[in-house]
């Protein structure tokens, strides 16, 4: 077994979803997307969610990216968001490992 690590900067605006509960996240660039879907064929467990390592500034948490509308979202968890001092419309780099067994 390989084990490989796929490592991407991602920069975004932070924006909200309000359901039952809000939520917030940033979306992954379009340019990004086929360098994710391609990693999520490899590491994908139920409905399409892919897990990842993410780290903004000294916050390093794991999650797992959300696919919408053919694309990707990242939850930003508010323990994240404070430690970051991130609010709703700001622009972050996050970057982001998705670690490949092959």
């Amino acid at each position: 077994m390989i084990n490989d690590v796929l490592e991407l900067d991602l920069t975004g605006e932070v924006w909200e979803w309000r359901g039952p509960a809000p939520f917030h996240f940033m979306s992954v660039p379009d340019e990004l997307c086929d360098d994710v879907r391609e990693a999520a064929e490899l590491v994908s467990y139920g409905w399409g969610m892919v897990p990842v390592t993410l780290r903004i500034g000294a916050t390093e948490w794991t999650t797992s990216l959300w696919p919408k509308d053919g694309g990707y979202v990242v939850p930003l968890k508010d323990k994240v968001r404070r430690a970051e001092g991130i609010a709703l419309g700001d622009v972050v780099t996050v970057a982001m490992e998705i670690h490949l067994n092959v």
